[in-house]
């Protein structure tokens, strides 16, 4: 069974092999020791190097081929999900995973590294072989590997850069993988008649419902996907509806939050889960905002990407305090139907490159001022006719963008911002409520519309709230500063969301 071992199998092996070492030594063994505890400890506490992880990110980026060695028995222990969850994690940031369990070796067997080199179809003397038991290298560097003993990590590191000759030590912030688009599961959920929400699935665990904002895609939370699913998160991104493969009605009124909120649900019923945490940015954050407060039964915890909470004034309607404030001018240029439709349809690459910007590379665009002739010559007439390309997207990104627009158009998703009178009116019906559920803030520092400024009351309304705060980020927040939007949602998460963690009864 060497090397294709069950837990339950080689926990009575091992106490048998420490009782006969117990009897022939002299050493007396605790009344009350079971290797099942021992082990079971030691597996909760487990975690990734992750400076480790990350040099490997780094090395196959620049393209060295990686591979992860293991010495692993079959899990069957009430504690299997760990490790379940960190093969799931490893597993696709590697070339190649090679587990003792499923090949019949374990290290040191010589073997068990000749394998090696023929997965990696690679020379000895092209290898670098990392361990943290020194008895594991002996056959590597007997074959003629380079091996690096992992005791103390920046050590490790330091000798892994002389080898490769690549950096690996005081580097900037990685960006993390987005996910690719055949590596994620695509749905539809029927909602009513002639509408059907789309969205692309990764993970197992909570259920975590990423709402993206105007206008864009669940293209647009590509880093947070496999961040959040490798977190331990089931990730549900949706194109909402207007977008993308989700129905985009040309009714107004099919896009009042009300509306929209009702359909939320409906999706949680198709899908028969009771409670999900939303994450929303941009008319996402309006969205979960107000399913937190009419819907709490529903939310297992919210957060605001940008988007802050701001309770409904019932003194003063929608449409008046968006007059009042120059800086939502733009949403008074949508509101005529066609109009805003027939400029960002024209042409769909400039439309997206004129607004995927960081907030400090075209900020005239949001900060003109009302006059009589209100966007006279378009929204986006202060662009040039080809403008560049921002510092945080791709061409290719640009182009997935351009091709979901062309199978909805504008008027779904400019039609969210027609429904001012109808959504004032439902968020006067909240008024008062306080959401008491787990929330989260995220503001950005250079977004030039959802002002951090925005959110200096909301815990006046929502006492339990928690904030992240990310400096030289603009408003696509999640493609700006994607690396640290994603620690400060899974710290949130594994804080106020995380199931509490099993105890194994045996």
């Amino acid at each position: 069974m060497k090397g294709q071992i069950t837990f339950s199998q080689w926990v009575p092996l091992m106490e048998e092999d420490c009782r006969k070492h117990s009897e022939t030594s002299g050493i007396r063994l605790p009344e009350n020791f079971s290797i099942n505890k021992i082990f079971g400890e030691a597996i909760s506490a487990r975690k990734l190097n992750r400076p480790i992880l990350q040099a490997a990110l780094t090395l196959r980026k620049k393209g060295f081929k990686t591979c992860i060695l293991t010495n692993n028995w079959l899990d069957d222990s009430p504690q299997r999900g760990i490790l379940a969850q960190l093969m799931s994690e490893l597993g696709p940031q590697f070339d190649f995973m090679i587990e003792s369990c499923h090949v019949g070796m374990v290290k040191p067997e010589p073997k068990i590294y000749k394998l090696v080199l023929d997965t990696l179809q690679a020379n000895p003397s092209e290898v670098v072989f990392l361990d943290d038991i020194g008895t594991n290298l002996k056959p590597a560097r007997d074959m003629g590997m380079v091996t690096i003993l992992v005791q103390d990590t920046n050590t490790a590191l330091r000798e892994l850069e002389k080898v490769t000759g690549v950096q690996l030590l005081n580097t900037a912030t990685p960006l993390p993988t987005p996910c690719q688009l055949g590596d994620v599961s695509h749905g539809y959920v029927p909602i009513k008649p002639g509408v059907r929400l789309h969205f692309v699935e990764l993970g197992t665990g909570p259920v975590v419902c990423l709402c993206h904002g105007f206008p864009e895609s669940w293209f647009s939370w590509r880093y947070q996907i496999p961040a959040l699913a490798q977190a331990g998160y089931r990730v549900l991104a949706l194109d909402m509806k207007g977008y993308g493969e989700s129905s985009s009605p040309p009714e107004i009124e099919e896009y009042s939050l009300e509306v929209l909120c009702q359909e939320m649900i409906v999706f949680l019923d198709k899908l028969g889960i009771s409670q999900a945490v939303f994450i929303g940015h941009d008319w996402g954050g309006a969205l979960v905002w107000n399913l937190a407060l009419f819907y709490p039964e529903r939310v297992r915890a919210v957060a605001g990407v940008n988007t802050p909470f701001m309770p409904m004034n019932t003194s003063v309607s929608l449409m008046e305090q968006v007059k009042a404030n120059p800086r939502f001018d733009y949403q008074l240029y949508f509101q005529e139907p066609g109009v805003a439709e027939a400029e960002l349809e024209k042409n769909l690459p400039r439309t997206f490159k004129c607004l995927f910007r960081r907030g400090d590379e075209d900020p005239v665009l949001w900060m003109r001022k009302a006059t009589s002739d209100l966007f006279a010559g378009g929204f986006l007439v202060t662009f040039p006719e080809q403008p560049s390309l921002s510092t945080m997207l791709t061409e290719e990104d640009i182009q997935f963008y351009v091709q979901q627009f062309k199978k909805t158009g504008f008027r779904g998703p400019l039609n969210w911002y027609r429904n001012m009178d109808a959504n004032w009116k439902w968020g006067c019906k909240g008024s008062g409520r306080k959401i008491l559920i787990p929330a989260l803030m995220v503001t950005a520092e250079k977004d030039r519309v959802l002002i951090p400024e925005m959110s200096k009351h909301m815990e006046d309304w929502i006492p339990h709230l928690k904030r992240g705060h990310i400096k030289d980020c603009g408003h696509w927040t999640q493609m700006d500063k994607p690396a640290e939007l994603n620690q400060i949602l899974i710290e949130w998460l594994d804080a106020d969301v995380r199931d509490p963690p099993m105890t194994s009864k045996l």
